[in-house]
């Protein structure tokens, strides 16, 4: 990376091979939006940014960094926004990091001239996997609701709802999506194809959770909140990168309902391309991760939620293999039961195929077959 140094506000290449990069904050919001690319969506989120981040409501500010390509240009404009230096900046190492990520961090902190509090959760991704179970699939429904019935004994069972709510009285909820009597049918079993046909047939032989998430990332960060007592929390969630995550917010801010801290998310409108303008514009160097081994997302390396997880432990292999094999010890059993899940859709989806009538010799009616 080249030498950066401040024009006015910004900061540009000099062209030599240093990375003393500091990128500075603006003195007007005017200065800020002249630094930015020709995009509405961008000005319009970066004017929100600096109305919140200068905000006399606001006296304590944490941002959550992690390294990702979103966080980079969350950084980026948070930095520039911060007149006061009212943001402290944390990076929760889950205990199952890039390397690449945790090398990017140092990066981050000199060109930004910023600090970024490395901490640790009671409960790391191995730790909290080994106590309360492996991440299957997805977090909401089926490793949440497969903890809830594994807990009560279930021993899935293909009943009528009305008799197994008798035998497991505490399950409501889980026993609704085992048996399809959830309204939406994302909450269903049925919403991930032969799911249930596969678990009849081959029950789960390990403990499943979700667990892992919660304890060794979002209670760290809502523990540091409480004990630091900051007013705003800020993290980068965008709606167009979907999943849960995007789909839990409706917009980019909310306020406290208990009187602690408002939640504030900068990236919450970027769209894909908007996200592009603003890394090309403003120069934002993404880690390794990206650059050298041509991951898509970064995070808990080899999480079992995520769907090209197969492809990310042939990158973890290559590049950093000590990763490689502490991923396959810890998710050992979640691997080997979606690769046992997903062949069984492959081998079993053509039975449970809808007719193509055509291919029968049969067609699709029209009008004029009742005209005849």
């Amino acid at each position: 990376m080249g030498q950066y140094i401040a024009i006015g506000q910004y900061a540009e290449p000099t062209g030599d091979n240093s990375n003393t990069a500091v990128i500075h904050t603006q003195a007007t919001l005017f200065d800020a939006l002249e630094t930015l690319p020709i995009n509405q969506t961008v000005a319009d989120n970066f004017t929100i940014a600096w109305s919140k981040i200068n905000s006399p409501l606001y006296k304590k500010i944490l941002c959550t960094i992690s390294g990702g390509s979103d966080s980079d240009v969350m950084l980026d404009i948070l930095t520039k926004c911060d007149k006061d230096k009212k943001i402290e900046y944390v990076f929760c190492n889950t205990g199952l990091e890039y390397q690449a990520t945790k090398d990017h961090l140092d990066e981050l902190e000199k060109r930004y001239d910023v600090k970024i509090q490395r901490v640790r959760p009671k409960w790391p991704i191995p730790a909290a996997v080994k106590k309360y179970g492996q991440p299957f699939l997805n977090k909401r429904p089926v490793s949440e609701y497969m903890q809830r019935l594994q807990k009560h004994g279930f021993q899935w069972e293909d009943k009528p709802y009305e008799e197994l709510i008798q035998k497991y009285p505490q399950c409501q909820s889980a026993l609704g999506w085992w048996c399809n009597k959830h309204q939406s049918d994302r909450f269903n079993i049925r919403n991930n194809k032969l799911l249930k046909e596969f678990i009849i047939r081959n029950p789960p032989t390990f403990q499943i959770s979700p667990k892992c998430c919660n304890k060794s990332k979002k209670s760290i960060v809502h523990e540091f909140m409480d004990s630091g007592k900051y007013d705003l929390d800020v993290y980068g969630v965008r709606k167009a990168e979907g999943g849960a995550r995007s789909t839990a917010y409706h917009n980019c801010f909310n306020c406290s309902t208990k009187g602690d801290y408002d939640e504030y998310r900068p990236l919450y409108w970027y769209k894909n391309s908007d996200k592009e303008d603003y890394c090309t514009a403003c120069n934002i160097k993404h880690s390794r991760c990206y650059t050298e081994y041509g991951l898509k997302r970064t995070g808990c390396a080899g999480c079992p939620f995520g769907r090209d997880f197969e492809e990310e432990l042939k990158v973890m292999e290559k590049f950093e293999p000590n990763l490689f094999v502490a991923a396959n010890n810890i998710f050992k059993e979640s691997y080997e039961y979606t690769r046992a899940y997903r062949k069984f859709v492959a081998e079993h989806s053509k039975e449970h195929a809808k007719p193509d009538l055509t291919a029968q010799g049969g067609y699709q009616m029209t009008i004029f077959d009742f005209l005849k």
